[in-house]
Parts: structure tokens; sequence; C-alpha cells
């Protein structure tokens, strides 16, 4: 949990704070609150591509040039013929995929660089100019599809290396701001904005293209992102000790909290060691195994619930955004646990890394499992689906940061190579299950559970052994001594 804390350090050695460097109103949990924000931001122009296609997309005209626009009259279904509320164009199927993915590729390529360039730069200066840049280019999707195809990849490629920066740049932040035993529930509050976003844009990103057209999606949506820029420039400061708002109380506290704590960034990387540590790549497998899942779900929840569960498409939206609300919900919940439990000295740091892994593992493959063998009810089959996304959300508080635990100091870099593996389990994991899918409809579902239950514990398997919550020995702070 803590940013280098040893278990036993983590749970009984931290100094008490007092009354008012507590609770709900501090600045750190002010913080958490802004990076929420920052993240529900960034989720929601993830998103926005998705939903909006279809509406961007003529699917009745011949495939022509690649950034061909068509003006063609709607029919209203009375006869009426209506003028599109927005242009739209004759891209193909393959270049729709090349659309959806070039977020990916901007971050699969700037994961590992923007960790690196995270542990050198203020990561207040970081994630702010990097969600600027990611809402200003929000703004300009719609010149940039009526321009080329090719601008706006180009253009959904910047985005995502944008958007590597604040994903491995906000974890630095509670290097320096994160109490070990508050750490699990400020990482929750601010990483639970990725799930509220997607929500968001679940439920009212179609409703927003029929009534306004689909630029508004992204203009609205980089208009809130361009709007939590501006509010973290003034808010957000590195280091408590900077921040002009906050108390001499709260200041201490974390001061004392973070005092035995070797989280210094260091300039040089020892690569060779990491390379070694299993305890690190107990780290980097669950990110890999533990998305697998998540991935599948994101990728092919509303094709199963329309066509296995038989819900049509419009529902399926909304039960797709409801259980992503249940996740959200679940991530904030195991934060608040897991500190609790540290808190009162009920577990050491590591029992509660691998409980929390191993809920987060068991019951969804569990579930997973189960799945195909109770399509025949909807009720059944969303409880499960609802449990399975509810303890997985558990991970957040487990395997998912342990990284900071054994190598504060490298937080930026390991979570950029963190994020590499997030995203190949990201394309391998849909790529598979469309084959199983492809070769049989029926038992393909199966398969795929199965598999996904068969990755994730393998992961779990591998983290339970080699996985440690004290700082590594590669990770600490070089003392020379002089003859």
């Amino acid at each position: 949990m803590s940013a280098g804390a040893e278990a036993t350090v983590s749970a009984g050695d931290a100094a008490p704070a007092p009354a008012s460097s507590k609770g709900v109103c501090s600045v750190r949990h002010g913080l958490a609150l802004l990076l929420h924000l920052c993240n529900f931001a960034i989720s929601t122009q993830q998103m926005n591509l998705s939903i909006a296609l279809p509406a961007m997309v003529n699917g009745t005209a011949p495939a022509g040039a690649p950034n061909a626009s068509s003006a063609v009259a709607l029919d209203d279904g009375n006869g009426t013929l209506m003028e599109p509320k927005a242009p739209v164009y004759a891209w193909s199927p393959e270049i729709q995929g090349v659309l959806l993915s070039s977020l990916s590729y901007g971050s699969f390529v700037a994961s590992v660089p923007s960790g690196y360039v995270a542990g050198r730069v203020r990561p207040r200066l970081l994630i702010g100019a990097s969600l600027l840049a990611f809402s200003a280019l929000s703004l300009l999707i719609p010149l940039a599809a009526g321009a080329g195809v090719a601008l706006l990849i180009l253009l959904r490629i910047v985005q995502g290396v944008a958007q590597a920066m604040v994903q491995t740049s906000q974890y630095l932040i509670w290097v320096k701001w994160a109490p070990p035993l508050e750490m699990n529930q400020l990482i929750a509050i601010s990483i639970s904005g990725l799930m509220l976003g997607s929500l968001t844009v679940l439920l009212v990103g179609g409703f927003l293209c029929e009534t306004l057209g689909w630029p508004y999606v992204f203009y609205i949506f980089g208009g809130i992102g361009l709007a939590c820029s501006c509010l973290w420039f003034p808010l957000a400061h590195d280091d408590p000790a900077a921040h002009p708002l906050i108390s001499a109380a709260e200041r201490d506290y974390i001061a004392r909290s973070l005092a035995q704590q070797d989280c210094e960034p260091d300039q040089s990387l020892p690569i060779t060691a990491m390379v070694r540590s299993l305890p690190l790549w107990s780290v980097l497998l669950s990110q890999f195994t533990e998305h697998w899942f998540f991935h599948v779900l994101m990728a092919y929840l509303p094709t199963y619930l329309h066509s296995v569960l038989r819900v049509d498409l419009q529902a399926s939206g909304f039960l797709s955004a409801l259980l992503l609300g249940v996740a959200f919900i679940s991530i904030i919940l195991g934060g608040l646990l897991a500190d609790c439990l540290l808190s009162r000295n009920v577990l050491s740091l590591l029992v509660v890394r691998r409980l929390f892994t191993s809920v987060g593992v068991l019951f969804p493959s569990l579930f997973s499992v189960l799945l195909p063998w109770v399509s025949f009810s909807l009720g059944i089959s969303m409880a499960f689906l609802a449990l399975s996304l509810a303890t997985s959300s558990l991970c957040q508080s487990g395997a998912l940061v342990n990284f900071m635990d054994i190598a504060p100091r490298y937080t930026g870099f390991i979570k950029g190579l963190s994020l590499v593996f997030v995203q190949l389990s990201g394309v391998i994991a849909p790529t598979v299950s469309g084959f199983f899918l492809s070769q049989d409809a029926e038992l393909g579902w199966r398969n795929i559970f199965l598999l996904s239950a068969a990755v994730d514990v393998s992961g779990l398997v591998f983290f339970l052994v080699f996985s440690r919550a004290e700082v590594q020995d590669w990770a600490r702070a070089q003392t020379l001594t002089r003859l």
C-alpha cells in the first residue's frame, strides 16, 4: 500500500494523526477527487470515438476515398427526408478498425518512455499539460475527420501518448502525498474516475449523437477535459510542503507518515536487477492476467448481452453502464476496506495485497466459468457479471498497486512498464475471443470464459508465490562509503 512501506511498519508504526489532519475534507482527499475528475475526463474522451463512430459513418454508401464525406438525406420513418446533423463518411470497416485502435497505438508506444519521463519531470506539470493537450485535440477531431482520415488517425495516436503520460504520472503524486494507511483509498478514489467516465459515455453518448450531432460528443467531453486541466494547475501541487491551502496539522501528519519512506526518484535505472526481480515480475504478470477478463468484457459484453441473453441493443448499453457502475462503487469500497484492515492492525500489508488479489481473481473466475450454464436467466447472468466486476475491483488494492510497495523510487517507470502488459492483454484477449466465436458461436463463449479464468488464476498463483510488500534491495538508495 505505502510507497515503499514494509508490512509491519505500514500496519503498526505509522504515527497517529491529529484529528484535524484526517477525514474526507483534507487537502489530500481533495487532490484524490481532482485526479478523479482528470481520469473521468480522460476516460470519456478515450471512449467517445467508439460511441460516435456509428453516427460518423454512412453505412449505406459504397466505400470510396477514405475521407469521402456524404450528405445523403435521412428518412425519419414517415417518408420525410431530413438533412443529417453532421457530415458522414464512407469509411470501410478496415479504416474504422484502425481508427478505434489508433489511441492504443499511441499509448503502447509511449508507455515505457512516459514512465521514464514521469520520473524526471514534475508530475503536476506533466499531468496538467497532457490532459490539456488531450482535451484540445478532442475539440479538433471533427475538423480532422473532414480534413482526412490520415490526420484523424495521427491525432488519436498523439492523444494516446498524452493518455499514457497522465496514467503514469498520477501515481508519482501519491509517493509524496499519500500516508501509508491511506494509500489504497486515495488511489481508489482517483482511479474510479475511469469507470465513471466510461459509464457516463455509455449512458449519454448515443443521446448526444442523436440530438445534437456526433461532433458535440467531442466538443462537450473535450470541454470538460479543458475545464479539469484549468482546475488542476492552480489546485494541485507536487509536494504537500508547497501547497498554500494545506493546514500545518495535515502537512506534518503526511511528513511524519512518510518519514521512513525511501521514495526520492533516482536518475538511474537498475535494469539488470529489475529483470531478475521475481516480485516485480509478479506485479507485471498480474497486470496482464487481471486485465484479460476486463478487456474481454469491454470488447464483447454488448455482443454477449444481445446474442446470448437476447437483450435488445438499447437495453444492452444501459446494462453495460450498470455493470460499470458496480465496478465504480466497488473500487472505492475496496480501497476503504484495505486501509481499514491495515490501520486497525488486523492484517499485514503483504497479507492484504495477497488476500485482495485472491478474492479479486478467484470469485470472478468462478462466476465467469458458471456464466454459460446460467444463460437461460437474464437476472442470474447479470448478477454473476455484477459480482465478477465487483470482486475483480478488489485487485486495485492488491497486485495492481504492489509496485509502489516494492519500488517507490521507480513508481513512474514501473507504472509505464506495467501499461505495456495491460495493452498486450487488451490486444491479445479480444483477438483470441474473436477466434473462438468464429469457430463455434455456442461453445465459443464457454471457451472464452474458461480461458479467462485459467489466465487469471495462473497470474494469481505466480503472485502468491513471489509477491513481496517491502522495498526491494535494488530499489533502495545507494550510499557510497569513503575510505
